[in-house]
Order: C-alpha cells, then sequence, then structure tokens
C-alpha cells in the first residue's frame, strides 16, 4: 500500500466505460473507509480506485488523537478496523473557567457502553488500510489527482504518480480529501475564528480513568481526552498566544496549562512535542452530477465536541449504501438530500459553540451558571449531552 499499486481496472480511460465505478480522491480515515464499506455492499473491489498523496507508513506516523463515538465504533467494527488501542469516555466533565458551576455527563444515564473512545490518528488509518489491502482494492499511492474534468457520462482524472503522469475515468469520484482549513480554498460557509490549536499528548499526577475533559476559557475550549495513562490535549487559544505558548519549555508550557484547567488532575508533569493547527469553519455540503465531497472535504468545522470525523463517518455510512445501488448522478443527489440536516445541525452547533464560548461576553459569563442548573435537571443535562458525546448523533 505503500507504493503506486494500480489494480487493473475493467477497462482502460479511453474505452466505452469509465475505468472504476468510484474513484475516491483522499485516503484518509473517511476515504478508506468509504472503500472498505462499498467493498462489503457488494462493489466489486477492483471497480473502486482510492488516491492519495501519501503513503500508508506516512499517514500512519500521524501523531494526532482522535474522538470517535459509539456510532462511529459500529461503522469501523462492521469493516474489521476497530483499532484494540481505543480508550473508552465514561464521563465528560463539562465546566467554565473562573466561574462556579459544572456538569458531568455519564455513560450509565444515557445506557451507552461509552460516551466516546479516544485513539491515535495513525492507528487508525494502519487498521484501515490493512482492510482495503486484504479487500484488493486499488490503490494509487503516493498520487496526486491534478485536474478533475467531470463529462456527461464520466469524470476524467489526472494522477500524477511518482513516476508519470496518467488519465483515468471514474462513473462517480468522492473527494475525501479536506487538509487543514489554512490550506483550504474558501467554501460558501466560511470563518476564520481567530484561534489556533495546540494539540500535544500530556501528563498529571492524578489522572482519573476514563474521564474526559471540557473546560470553556475566555479563548476557547481546552479539552483532555483520556488515551491509556495520558491525556489528549486540545487547547484552543487567540493565535497570538499560541505563537507564546508554543516558545515556551516544556516547564513553563506545563505551568500555563495548569493555570487554565485547575487543580482538577493534579499536576501536569511531562508534554510531548507540541503541534499547532489554525481553526475555521468551511463548508458546502453541494455535489454535483457525478462528483461529492465528504467529511473534512465538505465541511470543516471546529474541533469542540469532536464531531468532525464522526460526522465524516456519517457521511461514509449512507454514501457507501446508497452507491452500492447504483455508482450514477442519482444516488449522489439522494445522498445529498438526506445527509442535508444532519450536516447543517452540527456545523450550526460547532459553529455556534465555537463563537459564543470564546469570548467574555455576558452570554459567556452566565455558563457557569448554566451548567449548575443543568446538573441538577435531567432533561437539561440531555441536551448537553447530545452536544458533547462526540458525535452521538
Amino acid at each position: 500500500m505503500n507504493t503506486l499499486n494500480h489494480a487493473a481496472p475493467a477497462h482502460d480511460g479511453n474505452g466505452d466505460a469509465p475505468s472504476y465505478d468510484i474513484a475516491i480522491c483522499g485516503a484518509g480515515p473517511a476515504g478508506m473507509a468509504l472503500a472498505a464499506l462499498l467493498a462489503r455492499r457488494g462493489t466489486p473491489a477492483q471497480r473502486i480506485a482510492l488516491i492519495d498523496a501519501k503513503t500508508l507508513e506516512q499517514a500512519s506516523n500521524d501523531p494526532r488523537s482522535i474522538a470517535l463515538s459509539w456510532g462511529s465504533r459500529q461503522i469501523l467494527e462492521e469493516i474489521g478496523a476497530w483499532p484494540a488501542a481505543a480508550t473508552a469516555i465514561h464521563q465528560i466533565h463539562v465546566s467554565r473557567r473562573g466561574q462556579f458551576g459544572r456538569s458531568l455527563i455519564d455513560r450509565d444515564e444515557h445506557k451507552l457502553p461509552a460516551l466516546g473512545y479516544v485513539l491515535r490518528y495513525g492507528d487508525l488509518v494502519t487498521a484501515l488500510g490493512a482492510v482495503c489491502q486484504r479487500a484488493g482494492i486499488a490503490t494509487l499511492r503516493p498520487a496526486r489527482v491534478e485536474a478533475v474534468d467531470e463529462g456527461a457520462d464520466a469524470v476524467a482524472l489526472t494522477i500524477a504518480g511518482a513516476d508519470a503522469t496518467t488519465t483515468t475515468t471514474a462513473a462517480i469520484v468522492v473527494q475525501a480529501e479536506g487538509g487543514l482549513f489554512s490550506d483550504q480554498e474558501s467554501k460558501a460557509q466560511h470563518r476564520d475564528y481567530q484561534q489556533t490549536a495546540i494539540i500535544a499528548q500530556v501528563r498529571t499526577s492524578r489522572p482519573i480513568a476514563h474521564r474526559a475533559y471540557e473546560r470553556f476559557t475566555e479563548q476557547g475550549p481546552l479539552a483532555l481526552l483520556p488515551q491509556g495513562e495520558e491525556y489528549s490535549l486540545v487547547w484552543c487559544v487567540r493565535p497570538e498566544t499560541a505563537v507564546r505558548l508554543q516558545a515556551l519549555d516544556d516547564a513553563a508550557f506545563l505551568a500555563e496549562l495548569g493555570a487554565a484547567f485547575g487543580e482538577r488532575l493534579g499536576t501536569f508533569t511531562r508534554s510531548s512535542p507540541r503541534l499547532a493547527f489554525p481553526l475555521g469553519l468551511n463548508a458546502d455540503p453541494r455535489s454535483t452530477a457525478r462528483t461529492v465531497a465528504i467529511g473534512n472535504a465538505a465541511q470543516t468545522l471546529h474541533p469542540v465536541a469532536g464531531q468532525g470525523l464522526n460526522l465524516g463517518l456519517r457521511d461514509v455510512a449512507v454514501l457507501a449504501r446508497l452507491l452500492a445501488q447504483g455508482a450514477n448522478p442519482t444516488m449522489l443527489a439522494q445522498f445529498t438530500e438526506l445527509r442535508r440536516q444532519d450536516r447543517n445541525t452540527t456545523v450550526r452547533l460547532t459553529d455556534t459553540m465555537a463563537r459564543i464560548f470564546a469570548n467574555d461576553s455576558p452570554a459567556q459569563a452566565l455558563l457557569g451558571l448554566s451548567l449548575a442548573a443543568i446538573d441538577m435537571v435531567g432533561p437539561a443535562r440531555g441536551v448537553l449531552a447530545e452536544l458533547m458525546m462526540y458525535g452521538r448523533r
């Protein structure tokens, strides 16, 4: 899977029929999950193409962590790609820095085995890559799509590989490579949150097993997700603050993190090398007759409440079901309509939370009191749980 592995198509690019039924541009978690699920639903593996600029080895070395929902686990288990090294979240502690009040969401109250799971991005793509390889899915990597030319009956793809540039065709093209917000072209819904996410693996002196934390500060949310004996940190701050924090040595950084988070887990004792990513909303869920975007390519979201990949995997589940019935424009039109409500709701949710819960406005000042009230009212706590359970929808 780490070199150009172009399984023989039924027809070449100059024939009467497309070389592939479905070409998937982007072999990240969403793209590979779609390919594997299509094969499981009956699409011949040699009629599916996966195209990605990175080798599987490069993708597998990605140090980021991700939070997945119970529903996402079910999708991945169906295709045999659920990683063993996933830490279950049993509780989510939600609080507001500098304000009284908090809410605690527990799996037992919602009758779920877990509120979410935390795992390494690289472990997930390794598992998905193995599934796609076993299925015999045509894989072109490292290779980059240079041009997409949509016609009435097929889409022509110009693909630059390591040694040559070739052209192939597909009945349907799925864009599943979103990239980082800072590298994307602006879409119909675009907002720069003026926040940067600092991510790292950190350790504390008094960890609490299986409990995640979402702490809202005046600059943005600070999330700590349990992962083995450590926590995956996602700390959203203003860009100038991020520059200052990235310049600190580990001891000074951990001290600032402790001041922002508090002492619920004791002191912060260790941090891995830190990475920083600008944050924004960039979404356009529309499709053409023969092309469609899913996951991060369709909607890049703020990481608050961990909705991004979970929303993408819900895209995958619906699109695989439809394309298994026929790789044609009718199915893409149905997909766009079926996914409209979930996509719109999730975009509005994350956009609202990112903007309201990242400032010192009067509404923000009421958050602490609201959390205290919510924790005493069952229905209200249920609403909060729906917002925080890592894409339960």
